[in-house]
């Protein structure tokens, strides 16, 4: 049963990821910004409905920008998460760029792209972070740089943050967590994390009982003379103090 469970979910995801690819290509150019937003969120939710996830958001969601989202880092799933929450331009990791189809539906969302690896290209997207957030763009970051255990969070890296201090900005804090819809309990069957393969967590995520993506924003907050590097810090505890009130 679990292999039939398995086949139909993945079969319903493939559809409704062609359809969202179809839609970029064919629809995207002729509707206004705010338009593809709101089908890009649409869109997010619709896929975590097929996935089985039920959608949480506590706190409030900014209305509108500009501000800087800076969130833990559980799993694959996050970004569909974020955007189903409210839709945001999220800055991802280069190699997407090389994946065709994946690539059409991150440009679709609006994303940018970093070599992670280089200090040069760092420097070139944060300028362009801090032009799109003074346009009074929502972008989003996981300033951990890769998934964590979904226990403990991963020393925060600084760089991206200096975009919202150059474009004098909020940043909000929001804290990601996976549990069963049913106990309460923290969920891991979304992780992605060290030797875990990406085939074996959507195994784990569609085979597992219904599951709830909670949500959490905090306060957002001014820059207020910060460095990056203590901001960042001030971030990490105020998410790991959001994830304590989570279900």
């Amino acid at each position: 049963m679990k292999w039939l469970r398995f086949v139909w979910t993945l079969l319903r995801a493939v559809v409704h990821a062609v359809k969202g690819f179809w839609t970029i290509k064919t629809v995207f150019p002729r509707l206004p910004q705010v338009e593809q937003e709101a089908r890009v969120q649409a869109w997010a939710g619709a896929m975590l409905r097929i996935v089985g996830i039920e959608l949480m958001v506590k706190g409030t969601p900014p209305a509108t920008g500009p501000v800087l989202l800076v969130a833990n880092h559980i799993s694959w799933l996050d970004i569909l998460v974020m955007h189903a929450s409210r839709h945001c331009r999220f800055v991802s990791k280069a190699d997407v760029r090389e994946w065709p189809f994946v690539r059409t539906l991150s440009d679709g969302a609006g994303s940018l792209y970093i070599e992670r690896e280089s200090r040069r290209d760092a420097h070139r997207v944060v300028t362009q972070m801090a032009d799109r957030l003074r346009a009074g763009d929502i972008l989003a970051v996981f300033p951990e740089g890769t998934t964590g255990d979904g226990i403990t969070l991963k020393h925060f890296h600084a760089n991206l943050i200096q975009a919202a201090i150059e474009a004098s900005v909020p940043v909000q804090p929001v804290a990601l967590k996976f549990v069963d819809a049913a106990s309460g309990a923290t969920s891991f069957a979304p992780s992605y994390v060290d030797d875990e393969t990406l085939v074996g967590s959507i195994w784990r995520t569609l085979t597992a009982p219904p599951l709830k993506a909670v949500v959490t924003f905090g306060q957002a907050q001014a820059p207020q003379g910060q460095t990056r590097r203590a901001w960042a810090e001030t971030l990490r505890e105020d998410i790991e103090r959001l994830r304590q009130t989570q279900v």
